[in-house]
């Protein structure tokens, strides 16, 4: 058995041949039958009329002559019908009379015919009138058809691959087209697209693949951008750390202060770093779907007033005041370390960001059906340029904004990421709810009552 063709242009093209093939196929060989019923009918038809008309005509004969044989003499040698043989048998079935066949019709050849008997009643006798019609013209005329279809139809068949072939190579065209533009399209040129056009659904088709590059393209700057700034983060404490190692082992002799300080500055430089992997490895399996929860029972307000109280001592250290407002009794199910790290990162982001003295307030309220933490500082406010960024990773509003690296969280731009993906992680969300000079507000909305998803999926 032959394989199945792989490519698509030559399945269209069997296909395109099949399904014209074989009705042109069907439809001639219907028209064989029919025309040689026909011309059957019409022989049938002619051998029965000749016949009729013979036996008038042998009637009418009696009527003249003397005798019968006299008669049917006289029939046959006037009445003569073109490939058409006569014979008058009796009951016993011999030949009592006949006319002289045609010349293809003598012994030694073997013509196809065709035979037609009338019964025939004259003199109180009975006879049967037999007519043999030679069917080697209508045999003839068949033959020729059926060799005309046998060129015809492969010749037809074939035209009809050759256009299907063309249509098919047309057709597919643009689809060669799309591939040949997408076997260039590699990480390093995604701002190429490929050619829309071809049909309704090519061009559809074109569309999503371009609408996919373009996602892609994004996806990937994302990552480039994700890299060097992750890149450029961990660079400061590790050449923190080798700097600092370098220093101690170059003189052989130091004393134990010098000694802890140096290790002190590189325990300082290590716990960054460690706060930057942690952090990283954290959005790296939420972005994977691998950033398991471990929800259990809890109370949202218990969340946030331990957030807070941990919080006051980083507070103090900045000369900035923590203000607990309204506390409302939110159950909820969650994992609760991540939900604390969450407010966490929201209250030293605020403290950050608060100038000397300043405020940090924190309230708790309950809309529709779900459960709202407020968290806002005093600070200078984001500029407006600057909100639709402040949640993507590794990114930081300038210095007017930012007083020191010094963090109870990471400190690298990951902090508002985080808070914001844990609270996907809850069904919930992490918005900027206002950003003025003098305030700036987060909102974070959690459904009341609500199930914490068992992973990031």
């Amino acid at each position: 058995m032959p394989p199945w063709p792989s490519s698509l242009r030559s399945r269209l093209t069997l296909w395109y041949t099949v399904l014209l093939g074989l009705p042109l196929i069907a439809f001639a060989v219907l028209c064989y039958l029919v025309f040689a019923r026909t011309l059957q009918s019409r022989t049938d038809r002619f051998i029965g009329d000749a016949l009729t008309a013979f036996a008038r005509e042998l009637v009418a004969e009696r009527r003249a002559a003397l005798t019968l044989d006299e008669a049917m003499r006289s029939t046959l040698d006037e009445v003569h019908f073109h490939d058409l043989t006569i014979a008058i048998l009796d009951t016993a079935g011999h030949v009592v009379a006949k006319t002289v066949p045609p010349r293809d019709e003598v012994p030694g050849g073997r013509p196809p015919y065709r035979v037609l008997s009338h019964p025939l009643a004259i003199d109180g006798r009975e006879f049967s009138l037999t007519g043999t019609y030679s069917l080697s013209d209508i045999e003839g005329m068949l033959a020729r058809i059926r060799q005309m279809f046998l060129i015809a139809i492969p010749l037809l068949v074939l035209a009809a691959a050759g256009g299907g072939y063309i249509l098919a190579k047309r057709s597919l065209a643009p689809v060669a087209s799309m591939g040949e533009q997408a076997a260039k399209i590699t990480a390093s040129n995604l701002d190429q697209r490929l050619p829309v056009g071809g049909g309704e659904e090519l061009v559809g088709l074109a569309r999503v693949v371009n609408d996919l590059l373009d996602r892609l393209e994004r996806s990937f700057a994302q990552q480039r951008r994700f890299v060097a700034d992750a890149s450029h983060e961990l660079r400061t404490p590790t050449a923190i750390l080798r700097t600092e190692a370098d220093i101690t082992l170059s003189r052989e002799h130091r004393d134990e202060a010098e000694y802890r300080a140096s290790v002190t500055v590189m325990q300082d430089a290590a716990r960054r770093l460690t706060r930057i992997v942690d952090d990283l490895f954290l959005l790296a399996r939420a972005d994977s779907g691998h950033a398991v929860a471990h929800p259990e029972g809890l109370y949202l307000e218990d969340l946030v007033d331990e957030s807070v109280r941990a919080m006051h001592s980083v507070a103090e250290r900045r000369g900035v005041r923590i203000e607990l407002g309204r506390l409302v009794e939110a159950p909820f199910h969650g994992d609760p370390d991540l939900l604390g790290r969450l407010l966490l990162n929201l209250l030293d982001n605020a403290i950050k960001y608060s100038p000397v003295g300043g405020t940090v307030e924190v309230d708790m309220a309950r809309r529709n059906g779900h459960c709202e933490i407020l968290v806002a500082d005093a600070g200078p406010g984001i500029p407006a340029e600057a909100q639709e960024r402040i949640f993507e990773r590794f990114f930081r509003v300038d210095a007017a904004r930012s007083r020191g690296e010094n963090s109870a969280t990471s400190g690298a731009g990951l902090g508002l990421a985080i808070a914001r993906r844990i609270a996907e992680m809850h069904s919930g969300q992490l918005e900027l709810a206002e950003s003025r000079p003098g305030r700036t507000e987060f909102r974070l909305t959690l459904p009341a009552g609500g199930e914490a998803a068992g992973d990031a999926r």
